[in-house]
């Protein structure tokens, strides 16, 4: 496989990114689809006319919406020129059915994923990986042990030279004692080997903040010394009557969660904790409009969070003749690209 562009150095005894093989899965709680979507992203187009390069600054921790490859995804490049993203998280890394990832569980790593990030980083962009989701057979499960987990995770990491890396704990992960610390010790193997490493945890939550299984994994985190620098909650799927209002409130209660496992002062924990929103209409009937998400990118932006995002920009744009929501549409009265140009400017 060839070099993809650059990010970071190799820690030393790295494993080459040619010889590492990995893939994407199913839709996490945060989106609509599943592990058996094979789409491939649209190679980039050869016959463009040579053009600038878009002014983005990538933020792949705390400004990346979702791109996965079903749901008709559009072309990263033109929506970094048209909102300034600079960042984007690919979904989703799963088990192959061993301890060895791969794109929705069998795709590998020098397939279409490797072009779809080497146009995005040729743009003048970055990526954040994302490991787990809802759906497929997840690492943290499959994997043995924490050892093991950490050199799955380490593939992904080299193979792409990353910054940063999300893992998405939801269903059976999420609600597994074992599976938790698994990850979390791993995260601590990981961030040995790779000290300039950024990673994002984000699990589900209810209306009124994480749940007892969010709880503990916060308070493992801190205990293992997993060394996550973002902690992201997914407030959506939850039974939402007014998702501004349910969003702060869960976000807030994460914010105390946080504080109260890391011993952080106010603003120190905002700086920890993000949200991961679902735009328009969601998988449990919820809607949260342009206007809706604006304001909860305000209050992001007041509270310095430390990241936002949302699910996702394959579905950032209206649905044909206004139809329903879908993978590739959000079932709400919008223009192309609005929540990627609120997360952008949340960036900064």
């Amino acid at each position: 496989m060839g070099t993809i562009g650059r990010r970071r150095a190799l820690r030393p005894g790295a494993v080459p990114a040619a010889v590492c093989a990995l893939a994407l899965a199913a839709v996490s709680a945060c989106g609509t689809g599943s592990a058996q979507h094979t789409d491939s992203f649209p190679a980039p187009k050869a016959a463009r006319a040579p053009q600038p390069p878009p002014s983005v600054t990538p933020k792949p921790v705390a400004a990346s919406p979702y791109l996965y490859p079903w749901g008709d995804p559009p072309e990263p490049a033109e929506v970094m020129r048209s909102t300034g993203i600079g960042s984007f998280a690919m979904a989703f890394l799963i088990s192959d059915g061993t301890c060895n990832p791969a794109w929705g569980g069998e795709r590998p790593l020098d397939g279409p994923q490797q072009d779809t990030i080497r146009a995005i980083r040729d743009a003048g962009g970055d990526v954040m990986p994302s490991i787990g989701g809802h759906g497929g057979p997840k690492l943290g499960l499959v994997c043995p042990n924490a050892r093991a987990l950490a050199g799955a995770y380490q593939k992904v990491i080299d193979a792409y030279e990353l910054e940063a890396v999300e893992i998405d704990v939801e269903a059976a992960e999420f609600e597994s004692q074992a599976a938790q610390d698994r990850i979390l010790k791993a995260l601590n193997i990981v961030q040995r080997d790779n000290p300039e490493l950024r990673t994002v945890v984000t699990f589900p939550t209810a209306k009124d903040g994480p749940n007892w299984w969010g709880e503990r994994l916060v308070r493992r985190g801190a205990e293992l010394e997993a060394g996550v620098d973002v902690w992201t909650v997914l407030p959506f799927n939850f039974g939402g009557t007014d998702m501004v209002r349910d969003t702060v409130n869960a976000t807030e209660a994460l914010h105390e969660t946080v504080r109260g496992a890391f011993g952080y002062g106010a603003a120190e924990a905002y700086a920890h904790i993000g949200i991961t929103s679902m735009n328009g209409r969601t998988n449990s009937d919820e809607t949260v409009a342009v206007a809706d998400f604006h304001e909860i990118a305000d209050y992001a932006k007041s509270k310095g969070l430390g990241r936002l995002s949302f699910w996702a920009v394959n579905r950032d744009r209206p649905c044909p003749d206004g139809g329903a929501a879908s993978s590739s549409c959000s079932g709400i009265d919008q223009r192309p690209w609005e929540f990627t140009g609120l997360v952008a400017d949340f960036g900064g």
